[in-house]
């Protein structure tokens, strides 16, 4: 090839090689995060499916922001943030702040505001997680830093997007832990051990697959059967016997642990031959939760109300009522004792 076209090629391959790295650039600092193929492949309730026999459907979690009320623009719906280092318990105390990654936006032009917000709730929901892995306060000086001086008038929006984004998949709240240090926490819905983490040590809570599985649960009538179960959790990338990023091996969790933990019933039905196996709430989960706050969970999830669930909303009413009713009968028994 002639010299001078030598020197045309190699500014044309120089030229396309930073406009990929240009582009990777951008891509890494979309909304959406970079996952690697393994955490695209189990990512945390990323489809909620019908559930078979009824006719009502869970659709997909679709947080929609308000900010186009201060920013003029319009809606978009925020992504679950990639939490870099977040695998199954075992072995995840290693490479903690070295694998996580807070990057602030570097628009190459002026943003829409709105995308600015929504990557501020991005960045916060990434923050608090990590905070709830490595058992570390929240602190409220710490989210206004993430959040930025120019977007403290925003503070509120986006707090509420983030811990709400959060709940729906991992059914943690966020709440004030200490009004005076304003420190805060992510609390798991149920008293599983450790804070929802089930086993010892760091890691994200696994209260929200319990609640799903409760959910499924009532769906299907109070008793699920295990296939049922594994179909759902099929359709969110749950598999049984594959190891999970943030469950570790999804049967040991639901079959053995919850099952020990008194969460959930695990027997076999009668007369199968071969064995079956089907599943109800245990004592606990019936103590610690109730129908309509499962229902409630599931609503917001499928991003509607529980009362679209019509036949177990009526269900989950008279079981609330049926719990006030204990709760009463308690009392007066407590005070006739007393009394006497």
């Amino acid at each position: 090839m002639p010299r001078g076209q030598k020197s045309k090629h190699r500014t044309r391959t120089r030229t396309r090689t930073r406009e990929k790295r240009h582009q990777s650039h951008g891509d890494s600092q979309s909304n959406e995060g970079v996952q690697s193929p393994e955490a695209q492949e189990e990512s945390p309730i990323s489809s909620s499916p019908a559930l078979e026999g009824n006719t009502q459907s869970l659709s997909a979690p679709e947080s929609t922001s308000t900010f186009q009320e201060s920013c003029g623009a319009s809606s978009t719906t925020i992504i679950t943030s990639d939490i870099s280092g977040t695998r199954s318990d075992e072995g995840e105390n290693s490479q903690d702040e070295e694998n996580l990654y807070f990057s602030e936006p570097l628009p190459s032009s002026e943003s829409e505001c709105l995308d600015i917000l929504t990557m501020k709730v991005s960045l916060l929901e990434q923050f608090l997680l990590y905070r709830y892995k490595m058992k570390q306060p929240i602190m409220k000086e710490d989210i206004l830093n993430i959040i930025g001086q120019n977007y403290k008038d925003h503070y509120s929006e986006i707090l509420k997007q983030a811990s709400e984004h959060i709940e729906i998949i991992f059914a943690v709240d966020l709440k004030e832990i200490d009004s005076t240090g304003h420190s805060y926490d992510l609390v798991s819905k149920v008293k599983l051990p450790n804070n929802g983490r089930v086993r010892a040590g760091r890691g994200l809570p696994k209260t929200g697959l319990l609640m799903t599985v409760l959910g499924v649960i009532f769906m299907k009538g109070n008793c699920a059967a295990e296939e049922d179960i594994w179909k759902f959790l099929g359709m969110m990338r749950v598999y049984a016997g594959r190891k999970h990023f943030i469950y570790g091996e999804p049967r040991k969790l639901i079959t053995k642990d919850l099952v020990r933990l008194q969460y959930l019933e695990y027997r076999q039905v009668s007369n199968s031959d071969p064995p079956r196996y089907e599943l109800l709430w245990g004592p606990k989960a019936q103590a610690e939760t109730s129908k309509m706050q499962v229902l409630e969970f599931l609503a917001k999830v499928s991003d509607t109300v529980p009362s679209a669930f019509s036949t177990r909303y009526e269900e989950a009413l008279r079981d609330e009522e049926e719990r006030v009713q204990a709760r009463r009968s308690a009392r007066h028994y407590c005070y006739s004792q007393y009394v006497l």
